[in-house]
């Protein structure tokens, strides 16, 4: 019975410690580039469908069109 407890509690942490050293890292990367034009499309999308306000949606224009000049 104990050799069967620790034989458990050993598979256990070897688990978790492999699942949580994963190596990821925290930072999220986009790895998909949509055009100017599909970003603009989408920003129009949530401002119609009230996502976002007018205010968000100017802002958030301006910065698509300036991180694509």
């Amino acid at each position: 019975m104990n050799l069967r407890f620790i034989l458990s509690s050993v598979v256990l942490t070897i688990l978790s410690a492999s699942l949580t050293g994963c190596g990821s890292s925290p930072k999220v990367t986009n790895t998909h580039q949509s055009s100017v034009g599909q970003q603009l499309l989408d920003l129009d999308n949530a401002r119609n469908q009230g996502i976002i306000t007018e205010r968000e949606y100017n802002r958030l224009k301006k910065a698509v069109i300036k991180n694509n000049d």
